[in-house]
């Protein structure tokens, strides 16, 4: 599971580029059918993280709200 962990650290840019360039080399057809598998793999676990990290700027942009005074305050959301 030591692939999984590395994925979690990346930032949401560093996931979506690596997906993208594994999406590139499968379209492209040029790797043999054990390597497809695996950079099949790595991409489902790439887009499940991206999407996770969606779902928490999602939540984060949610919580920002318009304070009594008229200014707009907003509450951390936790990046874990």
């Amino acid at each position: 599971m030591a692939e999984v962990q590395d994925i979690d650290g990346l930032s949401f840019e560093q996931a979506l580029s690596e997906l993208e360039r594994i999406v590139g080399q499968l379209e492209s057809g040029q790797a043999p059918l054990e390597e497809s598998i695996a950079l099949y793999e790595r991409g489902a676990h790439l887009k499940a993280h991206c999407e996770g990290r969606l779902e928490q700027a999602r939540l984060k942009v949610e919580k920002i709200v318009v304070s009594p005074g008229g200014g707009i305050a907003s509450e951390p959301a936790s990046f874990e």
